[in-house]
């Protein structure tokens, strides 16, 4: 049967992937986590898609586990997967967080580059009231985490307000909800007006500058700036910054 888990429509060169089981609060099914991550390579794989937007239907972005599938069916890829991927996107992945986000769904989140959540949402690492702990989401949210706030909800397990989470650092902004669809537009519109190869070379310095002694990081640095200026992609630019006019890589109307 085809997945219905999830949607993916591409618009613009946009790429808007949904998690689509509303009545199940886009708990995290086989299907949904196959869904997604097909949705994924599949958005990454498409030249004409220059972001990607992963939201959701229905009240609740992502509950985490689906702790109701019994002995459902293995996926075929796992949480890991999809988090990878999402990291390693050289397209800019924005979270479009319309409602609560538990567990796993808090590593989705804070696995996209850029994440908005409407302010009506709760966050929360709920996993030590159910006897288990937010193991895999970890490697992508305690980067993004000073200690204390990562200790106090870990341990804790509470259930936050949008703001606190973003106070953590987890996410990027809080908007009222009947605004966030705004607030994602304008987060796309500044993304798109950089370079393809520029947002790439960008999201590979956030991941691997931070692993690097400083000597390494200069070398590598140096190396990746020099190709970047000598590129095609750099000459159109600079054309268009002395032109006055967008770059040939911004999406049209």
């Amino acid at each position: 049967m085809p997945d219905t888990a999830t949607t993916l429509t591409i618009d613009r060169g946009v790429a808007t992937i949904t998690l689509d089981r509303p009545d199940a609060r886009n708990a995290l099914s086989a299907d949904l986590v196959d869904g997604l991550a097909d949705h994924l390579e599949a958005a990454v794989a498409d030249d004409d898609v220059r972001v990607i937007v992963l939201t959701n239907a229905g009240t609740t972005f992502c509950a985490g586990a689906d702790l109701k599938a019994g002995a459902a069916r293995s996926p075929r890829h796992s949480l890991v997967d999809v988090l990878t991927t999402m990291l390693d996107s050289p397209k800019p992945v924005i979270g479009r967080i319309a409602g609560h986000c538990m567990g796993g769904g808090v590593g989705l989140a804070a696995a996209c580059d850029i994440s908005v959540i409407s302010d009506d949402a709760k966050v929360g690492f709920t996993e030590v009231r159910i006897g288990v702990a937010p193991a895999m989401i970890s490697v992508v949210c305690l980067p993004k985490m000073g200690r204390a706030d990562a200790t106090e909800l870990f341990l804790s397990g509470e259930r936050i307000t949008a703001s606190r989470a973003v106070e953590a650092g987890l996410l990027n902004r809080v908007v009222p909800r009947d605004d966030l669809d705004a607030a994602v537009a304008e987060v796309v519109g500044k993304v798109v007006a950089g370079g393809p190869l520029a947002l790439a070379a960008a999201k590979r310095l956030l991941r691997e500058v931070p692993e690097l002694d400083r000597d390494e990081a200069f070398a590598t640095t140096e190396v990746l700036s020099a190709e970047l200026f000598a590129s095609d992609e750099a000459a159109e630019g600079m054309a268009a910054f002395r032109e006055k006019r967008p770059a040939r890589w911004v999406p049209g109307d």
